[in-house]
């Protein structure tokens, strides 16, 4: 599977193939003007045919300080991008009940995404805060329809105001608005059936907190292709380059500890 990160060298944009790791060297490609969510449309992802005729540049460990990672196919815009989900979709939730086509939410814009180390905001009167370990599905409206297609996909950690769904449980929209973390990493291919992974919560060094956890397309009550299929059939979606970040909730409750927002 091909994995990519976009970033800004100094003044430029550009790309780079596989996981960066932290304060190592860096192999990039300069885009010079190129849109990555385009080339990746017309090269299917292969590396060969992204790289080619761009003349790779080394970043030595000593100059990453001058990199600045990207979330995955972020425009230039921050209006151009939309972040957004669906509401209650793991199977462990499921009954009779459950309608067919679960409810949509929006985090915000593109501005609502935060990288790694990035401080993330929470509205002033949230009750209290947890954290969800997600698969984020990334799509990007064709060029010439505008209809929303499957790029890739990251991985990442919802924000919610938990406290405030739980004193009304007809306020989980708008509890889903607050920021979120993403990895800048876009893995080119279909979305994984099944991960699983650690969340932590450090303070000043120290772990106070840590949980395992589950999520992938297994987890779903919903068949993904189709509730993929109806919310991006709305024409009101529909925006050449608009890039659309999707959340999947994958498990029942938040697993993290709250946190009631408090002075920094």
């Amino acid at each position: 599977m091909t994995v990519l990160f976009e970033c800004t060298y100094g003044d430029e944009r550009c790309f780079g193939v596989g996981v960066p790791q932290d304060g190592a060297e860096l192999r990039l490609y300069a885009l010079g003007g190129d849109q990555l969510a385009v080339l990746l449309g017309k090269s299917g992802g292969d590396i060969e045919t992204l790289t080619a005729g761009r003349t790779p540049v080394d970043v030595p460990s000593t100059d990453r300080h001058r990199v600045r990672m990207l979330p995955p196919l972020m425009p230039e815009h921050v209006g151009d991008a939309l972040v957004s989900g669906f509401m209650m979709t793991h199977n462990v939730k499921a009954d009779a009940t459950t309608p067919r086509q679960p409810n949509w939410f929006v985090k915000g814009l593109g501005d609502a995404l935060k990288l790694p180390g990035e401080p993330l905001s929470v509205p002033g009167d949230a009750l209290a805060v947890c954290e969800e370990a997600e698969v984020v599905l990334v799509y990007v409206g064709d060029g010439e329809t505008g209809k929303p297609v499957y790029a890739g996909h990251g991985f990442g950690n919802d924000v919610i105001d938990i406290g405030r769904f739980k004193r009304h449980n007809g306020h989980l929209s708008y509890a889903k608005l607050c920021d979120a973390a993403i990895s800048p990493v876009l893995h080119v291919g279909p979305p994984p059936a099944r991960v699983t992974g650690e969340t932590r919560i450090e303070r000043h060094g120290d772990v106070v907190w840590k949980g395992a956890f589950t999520t992938g397309t297994d987890a779903l009550f919903y068949d993904l292709g189709t509730i993929m299929a109806t919310l991006m059939a709305y024409e009101a979606l529909h925006r050449p380059g608009r890039v659309h970040a999707g959340w999947r909730r994958r498990t029942p409750g938040c697993r993290a500890p709250c946190a009631r927002p408090g002075p920094a």
